[in-house]
């Protein structure tokens, strides 16, 4: 019984790889990896004093 489970399961992991390959999913694997090194702009700094309503 645990010949067939595991046979199903392989072909279960192979199915979600194929997919996963033709929907693109390993077409740019440096890029992500590379954003982590890049800055965000800062955030605009809000002063208690400054009311732009007024």
């Amino acid at each position: 019984m645990l010949v067939p489970l595991s046979l199903v399961l392989l072909a279960v992991a192979i199915g979600a790889f194929v997919w996963a390959v033709r929907k693109g999913q390993f077409d740019d694997l440096d890029t992500p990896a590379l954003d982590v090194l890049h800055d965000d702009p800062p955030a605009p700094v809000h002063r208690a004093g400054d009311d732009d309503a007024a």
